[in-house]
Formats: C-alpha cells, sequence, structure tokens
C-alpha cells in the first residue's frame, strides 16, 4: 500500500505516527517539570518565602504630591 499520504497510509503507520507524537509529548513535558530556574536560595524544606517591610503609609494628595 502506498504510505506517502495521510489519506492513503495503513493503520500500523497511522500507529506508528501516534506513538512517536506521545513520545514526543512526554519528553517535552518531562523537561518542562523537571526544569527550573532558582538562585539557589531556597530554604531546607524547598520553599521560598519573600519578606516584605512595611514602610510609612503614603496618601496622594490632589496636586498630585505625595503627603506623608
Amino acid at each position: 500500500m502506498n504510505n506517502s499520504s495521510m489519506f492513503t497510509a495503513d493503520r500500523m503507520t497511522h500507529l506508528k505516527i501516534v506513538v512517536v507524537a506521545l513520545v514526543c509529548a512526554t519528553m517535552v513535558a518531562g523537561i518542562g517539570v523537571a526544569a527550573r530556574i532558582t538562585d539557589g536560595t531556597t530554604t531546607a524544606g524547598g520553599l521560598q518565602a519573600t519578606v516584605i517591610k512595611a514602610t510609612v503609609p503614603v496618601t496622594a494628595a490632589n496636586d498630585g504630591n505625595p503627603v506623608r
């Protein structure tokens, strides 16, 4: 049978295409899960916390200059 077209390909050719697509998708997903960008500041539990300190409250005035 002529396997040069998707319409004339036999059942085994379609199965091979599906298997190759699944293997490639699994590899891409695995690489995506394994790839991490970190700066090395994680804690012992693997979690990273960001601390934000509160500053003096600022209120906007009518002329655009902040009032403290």
